[in-house]
């Protein structure tokens, strides 16, 4: 009995040994990949995929100024979360169901003489050549934290200005790489009112829609979504409804506990609606198949109900 633990014991490291240098070798080739597109340093502190919840963690991603502008960061996000497509992870364009941004801070620094650090990025530089990278992102909530601006026109000090928000967005329909790094610093700017940028122009987004939806929190789990909305939960209730019947088939429906389920795509889904103060709503989707977390089924869910509220 000793040696079948011992044998377990070993397995288990083993298992564990490959998963952490699987995600090593993925946030190597992630942090590469984003390094050549942008033209500028990247960071990750720690990257994870789950292929059984189909998600994916990234926490400590910096972005850091191009050659020619003092040493600091561009962006950075403590926290990045996406729920894919696990039939597209090994293929050319992969699909992204759900992706959420925690940007807490925007570096905008303007040079002596007179350029943005954001204009001499690669992405921009060469955005009509450069080949992009097909994605499928079916919906973004992006949250913007801080913009630091420093301007060292007047000589080796720069003035500061900080711009401070607490910002959500809803984008959907986001079609490659490129399109989504370009929407993550144009927001920022345009929410500071930084003016006279090359970027604007690059970043005529095609095809790029934003949800009117308020978007107050959103939580990724294990085989959930949660999602806390500006919208009444009679509302709420109503589209939820009217979209998962479209999607599948209703199995359950309880009104007054605001709880609907139903199978969707073989499995079994279940959303459960709360009414907050101030007229908010929290919507919990969650989905299963043969036991199996189903993220990305939730996570679709979601992406129909919003869609519907605008």
């Amino acid at each position: 009995m000793k040696k079948v633990f011992k044998v377990l014991g070993i397995g288990a490291i083993l298992l564990v040994g490959i998963i952490i240098l699987r995600n090593l070798i993925i946030k190597s080739v992630v942090t590469t990949a984003v390094s050549r597109i942008v033209g500028a340093p990247v960071h990750i502190d720690w990257l994870s995929l789950n292929y059984l919840s189909s998600t994916i963690h990234i926490s400590g991603f910096k972005m850091y100024n191009p050659s020619g502008f003092p040493e600091g960061i561009l962006l950075s996000c403590p926290k990045i979360e996406v729920i894919y497509d696990r039939a597209t992870l090994f293929q050319q364009q992969r699909h992204f169901i759900f992706m959420k941004i925690e940007l807490k801070e925007m570096g905008i620094t303007k040079n002596k003489e007179g350029k943005l650090n954001v204009d001499a990025l690669k992405i921009v530089q060469e955005e009509k050549s450069a080949r992009s990278s097909a994605v499928r992102i079916d919906l973004l909530d992006l949250n913007i934290g801080q913009v630091v601006y420093k301007d060292y026109r007047d000589g080796t000090e720069p003035s500061v200005r900080v711009y401070e928000f607490n910002k959500h967005k809803i984008y959907k329909s986001i079609p490659t790489l490129q399109q989504l790094i370009i929407l993550s610093l144009v927001e920022p700017m345009k929410a500071a009112t930084i003016e006279g940028a090359i970027i604007y122009g690059v970043g005529m987004l095609t095809g790029v829609a934003t949800l009117p939806v308020s978007v107050v929190t959103t939580y990724i789990g294990k085989d959930y979504v949660r999602q806390v909305i500006d919208v009444s939960l009679k509302r709420a209730y109503e589209v939820s409804f009217e979209v998962v019947k479209r999607m599948g088939r209703i199995t359950k429906e309880d009104v007054p506990k605001g709880t609907i389920k139903a199978k969707i795509s073989g499995a079994r889904v279940a959303l459960q609606l709360k009414g907050q103060t101030d007229n908010k709503t929290e919507i919990t989707i969650s989905a299963r198949k043969y036991l199996f977390p189903k993220p990305d089924i939730a996570g679709g869910v979601l992406y129909q109900i919003l869609d519907k509220l605008q």
